[in-house]
C-alpha cells in the first residue's frame, strides 16, 4: 500500500506515480482511472494503486473493459470475499456464478433503485464495496450519481456532530421484505429471513477502516430510526441527514458506455441510479465486497 490516505487530498494523490491515468470527476468525489487493462492479471502494486484511488475518490470508474464475466469475478476477488445477494429474484443471480447478481430493467420490470442508498446496509457486516458492470445501456439516461458521506458529515453544523456522536441506528431489508410477501412466500418463510438477517445497529457516523474519516452512515432505503431518539426526533434528524446527498457539491454523475465499470466504497458514498430511461432496456452485472462490521 502507499502512504495512510487519512492525509491525502486528491491532490497529493496525483502528483505520485500510478500505473493508471486519472481523470477526476468533480472536486469531492470520483475519478475515472484510464490507460489500465482489467482483463490481464494485475500485479499485488497494481491493486493496490487501484484500491488507494477508491480511497481517495470514493468511486473509480474505468471505461472499455471487454470482461467476462470470469474476469469480473476475479477482479473483484482482488480485494476481498464476495458476497450473494441472498434477496435477489430468481434468476438475477448467476446460476454458475451465484456472486454475480444481474439486474435487467426494461418495459416490464421498471427501475426501483433511483433513491439515495448505501448497499445492503442491513447486513451485520456490509458490503465493503460494489463493482458494477455495465451490459447494455440505454442511448439516453440511465446516469449513476454519487455523494461523498464524509464531506457530507464535515459540513455537518457542530451541534448536529455533538448531537450524534455515539448514536447508533437501525436498519431493515424491509424493502426485500415486502417484495417477498408479494411473490408468495410463507409467514414462515418470511421468519427464516428475519431470523437470518436481524436487524443490526449501525452508527449513524461511522469511521472508514482504512482512513479514520467520519461519514454519515443512514441511508433512505434500510435505515427505520434513531435509537434512544423520540420518533419524531428521529425522523427529523434522519431526514435532514439523507439530504446531505442531494447538495450537488458532494456529488459526481457518471454517464455509462457499454463495458464501463464503477467501483464505488459504499463505507463512504452512496448512489442513487436514475431511472429516468425507462421502458428502454438496462442490463448491468454486479459483484459485491464483502465489508466489516461499522464502528
Amino acid at each position: 500500500m502507499l502512504k495512510h490516505l487519512n492525509n491525502f487530498t486528491p491532490e497529493e494523490f496525483e502528483s505520485q506515480k500510478h500505473p493508471f491515468t486519472i481523470k477526476r470527476l468533480s472536486t469531492t468525489i470520483g475519478a475515472e482511472l484510464l490507460d489500465i487493462d482489467l482483463k490481464r492479471d494485475l500485479s499485488q502494486e497494481e491493486r493496490d494503486h487501484i484500491y488507494d484511488a477508491l480511497l481517495t475518490y470514493k468511486v473509480i470508474f474505468f471505461r472499455n473493459q471487454d470482461l467476462t464475466t470470469e474476469e469480473h469475478l476475479k477482479f473483484g476477488q482482488y480485494f476481498g470475499e464476495l458476497e450473494i445477494h441472498p434477496f435477489a429474484p430468481l434468476g438475477t443471480n448467476r446460476d454458475d456464478h451465484p456472486e454475480v447478481l444481474r439486474i435487467t430493467h426494461d418495459e416490464d420490470n421498471k427501475p426501483k433503485e433511483n433513491a439515495w442508498h448505501s448497499d445492503v446496509t442491513w447486513r451485520m457486516e456490509p458490503s465493503l464495496g460494489s463493482i458494477l458492470r455495465m451490459v447494455e445501456t440505454p442511448a439516453v439516461g440511465g446516469d449513476t450519481l454519487f455523494a461523498n458521506m464524509e464531506v457530507a458529515y464535515e459540513n455537518l453544523p457542530d451541534e448536529i456532530k455533538e448531537k450524534l456522536e455515539g448514536a447508533y441506528a437501525v436498519h431493515d431489508f424491509a424493502l426485500f421484505r415486502n417484495r417477498l410477501i408479494k411473490q408468495g412466500k410463507s409467514p414462515e418463510e418470511i421468519e427464516e429471513f428475519n431470523k437470518k438477517f436481524p436487524k443490526p445497529t449501525h452508527p449513524v457516523i461511522r469511521t472508514h477502516p482504512d482512513t479514520g474519516k467520519k461519514s454519515i452512515y443512514v441511508n433512505v432505503a434500510f435505515t427505520t430510526h434513531i435509537e434512544g431518539f423520540s420518533d419524531e426526533d428521529s425522523r427529523l434528524m434522519l431526514n435532514f441527514l439523507y439530504n446531505q446527498a442531494n447538495i450537488p457539491e458532494y456529488q459526481c454523475r457518471f454517464k455509462w458506455e457499454k463495458n464501463s465499470i464503477a467501483f464505488w466504497d459504499n463505507r463512504a458514498c452512496q448512489h442513487y441510479a436514475t431511472g429516468d430511461y425507462w421502458p428502454a432496456v438496462r442490463r448491468v452485472e454486479r459483484v459485491t465486497v464483502i465489508g466489516n462490521k461499522p464502528v
